[in-house]
């Protein structure tokens, strides 16, 4: 038997080796004072079924960290293969942060009045349940209201710093 390799963790070796985990993409949307806010979200998972419960990590030093809080629902929408630019709009800093950060993205409102991003493979529109610590971050944990798949589009997903696509995928 091989012997497990290790290292001390830090940021750069927790990064590297946590980037070997594949997640899918999404982007977390909120309304606050009638305006529109997104991110992009990889550190999403289901926590509960019973209540239906789902959690996202936030930067506690993102704009969006105290937006998602104040706002008390969010929206995440899992987005489909063929929307890699959409991923990197909305993760990129330098993007408006007012109404033209959502010109051209096709939207529909949810439940909770937070819009929804179009044709990806799916959406969970949340209201606010809990707001842990972790760390450098918060854990954002939302109660679903409504949710809805995009059929049979394929998912886009991060692997090692990059996007990739599943295997059979063209």
């Amino acid at each position: 038997m091989q012997p497990v390799r290790t290292a001390d963790p830090s940021p750069e070796r927790f990064r590297q080796v946590l980037g070997r985990f594949a997640t899918g993409v999404g982007v977390l949307t909120t309304v606050v004072d009638g305006l529109v806010h997104g991110m992009t979200a990889n550190a999403v998972t289901s926590v509960s079924l019973q209540p239906p419960l789902v959690l996202v990590c936030v930067d506690r030093t993102a704009l969006m960290a105290e937006r998602v809080t104040r706002a008390g629902c969010f929206a995440i929408s899992f987005l489909a293969a063929d929307q890699q630019a959409l991923s990197a709009w909305f993760a990129d800093p330098s993007r408006p942060d007012d109404a033209r950060q959502f010109a051209g993205v096709p939207t529909r409102v949810a439940a909770t009045g937070v819009p929804v991003i179009e044709d990806g493979v799916g959406f969970v529109d949340c209201r606010l349940h809990a707001v842990h610590d972790g760390g450098d971050h918060l854990i954002v944990v939302g109660r679903v209201e409504a949710l809805g798949d995009g059929g049979s589009n394929e998912p886009l997903v991060y692997y090692r710093s990059g996007y990739r696509r599943l295997a059979g995928q063209p």
